[in-house]
């Protein structure tokens, strides 16, 4: 389900991107980042919903590193992927810096409501950019796409959505309980076997962008989703009840915040994501694992 999904979903989303002349930037910043967090937040709001909002933040800084140091990291290792000048000079800055401030409002121990409508703000300025960026910007990767029909391609990125939404809900309930039987930590489970279950989407979809020289979808697709998960996930979770931000998260909020930095710094200079910062980014989530492990 998780394969054939993300297949389905990268061609479907990239031919919309062709037919309505929107960059495929936009595409991996909204539908397909927004898409592949749906469980993400499903998995957020819920527990907020349940009174259990402290799984609201180990889910979502897990995700977000494992989203930069798994997926793009072995996206990268797979092939070098070229990046736009606007991720590099806006959003993985925007990136760093909604996290500094989800860092910045956990610091003193709980996410308030009055911090989620402030997330949920900065959302909707963010999507403010994005909508100028659709109206400004051209497609450059048109040759990469396949020429398929409106229907075909909205077919394909609905039924592409649903399966890897509902393969990674399989694999999340399968993986939680195989991690139960062997013994792990709750906090263990949900900032890495969860997490990671809740990141196949963006595994899947990213890797097969990557595969099919969809570059912008497959960086845009991760950045997309880091700021959807926290701008809005957690924004709309303190909205609903006061999100526990854990001491140990701090931890991990600045691991996710240091994995951001580096895609920027190994980024900045050629624009180019290379398969050696791919294994650096895999060498780091290796450390980072048996540390917390």
């Amino acid at each position: 389900m998780l394969v054939k999904g993300a297949d389905w979903f990268v061609e479907g989303s990239s031919g919309i991107a062709m037919k309505f002349k929107i960059p495929q930037l936009v595409i991996g910043l909204t539908i397909v980042a927004m898409g592949t967090s749906a469980p993400e937040a499903a998995v957020s709001v819920t527990a907020a919903l349940k009174g259990n909002a402290a799984i609201t933040v180990g889910n979502i800084v897990g995700s977000n590193i494992i989203n930069i140091l798994i997926i793009l990291g072995t996206s990268a290792l797979i092939t070098p992927l070229a990046i736009a000048k606007s991720t590099v000079r806006i959003e993985i800055p925007f990136m760093i810096a909604v996290t500094l401030m989800l860092l910045g409002f956990g610091y003193n121990g709980t996410i308030s409501l009055w911090e989620g409508i402030t997330l949920l703000v900065a959302f909707a300025v963010y999507l403010g950019y994005l909508f100028v960026l659709a109206k400004e910007g051209k497609n450059k990767n048109e040759e990469n796409i396949k020429e398929i029909s409106v229907f075909k391609a909205l077919i394909g990125t609905a039924v592409g959505l649903f399966l890897i939404v509902y393969g990674s809900d399989v694999t999340v309930d399968a993986a939680t309980k195989i991690a139960q039987g062997l013994g792990l930590s709750e906090r263990f489970i949900g900032l890495t076997i969860v997490a990671l279950g809740t990141s196949l989407p963006e595994l899947f979809t990213s890797v097969s962008a990557a595969r099919k020289g969809n570059a912008d979808i497959a960086i845009g697709n991760i950045v997309g989703s880091n700021i959807f998960n926290i701008l809005l996930v957690i924004g709309i979770s303190a909205s609903i009840v006061p999100v526990p931000f854990v001491p140990g998260f701090r931890f991990d909020t600045i691991i996710s915040l240091v994995a951001a930095v580096l895609i920027l710094l190994c980024t900045i200079k050629d624009r180019k994501l290379k398969r050696w910062v791919g294994a650096l980014m895999l060498l780091t989530y290796a450390a980072y694992f048996f540390f917390i492990w």
